[in-house]
């Protein structure tokens, strides 16, 4: 006899939702387990492959636990709110509040018709005015914190995609929108952040106390990215009120610093660039600003930039070195310039060869006619650090700047603090009123939603 899959899973499934077998007790007399999926987004198209695929591992592991006498708590829930809905609800005209419902219907058939053991009495929809009074009381405690601000960010603007909106580096292809094709500039906007920064030495060091794979633990390392090294000011010729601060993790190679680099949006750009320079450096800030950070620093990508007709004063010999502007530079990482020391960094060389800049070599190794030389070895055409090795210049090329006040020690992240967003429409409201004068205050708790 063949097995009858349709009357069978029909019947346990009506069994298992008429009995609530999967409901999570809230007795206290069994050890308690959570498995918690990712929530999908009810799109219309239904469900994909991809879901029931991890959905079925994570099953998996709560029935185990459920047969090892655990209480196990298995939700499913909508991440309802986004983009998508309000795009589609412009198209059509109809409410996005509507059609999400119709969404969330047909999901939770596809998901219940696949037997998996979900705690239905727990589903959640974050469009759900109770579900996201919480995201706003959360939202509340870091702005109290000082967690939660409002900042002017270079953010990818597409004006003509979805009435004008704000869209990813990952959905930025050749300067425009990889759904529609909409033109893509990089413009300074206000946005709400989270400053993740403030728990960057506790995200590194704490990693340590993780039983994760050495590998995964390094990639968290890099990609937060703390450096040691200092901050140091050149003055700007002709400009005696300005200064350009960069970040480098080797002070001690200070007198091979033959050219800087700013990133397009920096603030001194229009301040210090030359009249006869004006026109191609503002060609070329519209040409990046169709850009994302992505394509940006793409390291396999042929090395752009234009001269700004200005020279930086190099505070350790007083010599004047040209200053450049650069795609690969971003204004949203460090402080938006760097001090390029061609004779010992890849980039910096392929980059001063290409623009025909000078190359002075400082420490001994290698043939800067050939190739940068990344390696160690004793300091050369350096003055007071010439003979010293790294690190004993690196501390004495810090005591001369702090000494001087050109500069200091300082720590630098690559993490940077997380663009939260912009209010939209189809979003759950940020409890923040904007007043004319300029404050801001939080809604009172009992209006929220």
């Amino acid at each position: 006899m063949a097995y009858n899959h349709d009357v069978i899973e029909r019947k346990w499934q009506h069994y298992w939702n008429e009995n609530k077998t999967f409901k999570a007790s809230d007795s206290m007399d069994k050890e308690k387990y959570y498995v918690l999926d990712m929530f999908p987004y009810p799109s219309g198209q239904g469900l994909h492959v991809g879901h029931p695929e991890g959905y079925t591992a994570t099953d998996i592991m709560a029935r185990m636990k459920r047969m090892q006498g655990k209480n196990v708590l298995h939700p499913m829930g909508w991440d309802a709110f986004g983009l998508p809905a309000e795009q589609y609800a412009l198209k059509t005209g109809h409410n996005p509040r509507d059609f999400t419902a119709q969404n969330v219907k047909n999901f939770k058939r596809q998901i219940k018709s696949l037997g998996f053991s979900y705690d239905w009495d727990r589903e959640v929809n974050t469009t759900d005015p109770e579900y996201y009074k919480w995201t706003q009381w959360i939202f509340e405690q870091l702005y109290k914190k000082g967690l939660a601000y409002e900042d002017e960010i270079e953010v990818n603007w597409a004006p003509d995609f979805m009435g004008g909106t704000v869209v990813s580096n990952e959905e930025v292809i050749d300067g425009k929108t990889e759904r529609g094709g909409y033109t893509v500039y990089r413009v300074p906007m206000r946005q709400w952040v989270l400053k993740i920064t403030a728990y960057a030495d506790r995200l590194i060091d704490d990693l340590d106390d993780l039983d994760w794979p050495e590998s995964i633990k390094e990639q968290q390392r890099n990609w937060i990215g703390r450096s040691k090294g200092a901050s140091v000011f050149f003055g700007v010729d002709g400009h005696p009120d300005e200064k350009v601060e960069v970040f480098t993790t080797r002070p001690d190679t200070l007198f091979g610093a033959t050219y800087m680099v700013l990133s397009p949006e920096h603030e001194l750009v229009s301040k210090i660039v030359s009249d006869d320079q004006r026109a191609v450096v503002e060609a070329y800030q519209e040409e990046v600003s169709r850009k994302s950070d992505l394509e940006r620093t793409d390291l396999n990508k042929d090395k752009s930039g234009v001269f700004t007709g200005a020279y930086g004063i190099n505070p350790i010999n007083g010599k004047q070195v040209p200053i450049w502007i650069g795609d690969y530079v971003l204004s949203s990482y460090g402080t938006g310039a760097i001090m390029a020391v061609p004779a010992h960094d890849d980039r910096d060389y392929e980059f001063a060869k290409k623009f025909d800049l000078p190359i002075v070599p400082v420490i001994d190794g290698g043939d800067v006619e050939e190739a940068a030389y990344t390696g160690d070895g004793k300091h050369i055409n350096s003055d007071f650090l010439n003979g010293m090795n790294k690190d004993d210049a690196i501390k004495a090329a810090i005591d001369w700047l702090t000494e001087k006040g050109y500069g200091s020690e300082k720590v630098n992240y690559r993490l940077r603090d997380w663009i939260f967003s912009r209010q939209r429409y189809w979003g759950e409201p940020i409890p923040v009123i904007h007043w004319e004068d300029g404050e801001t205050t939080l809604v009172p708790r009992k209006n929220y939603h």
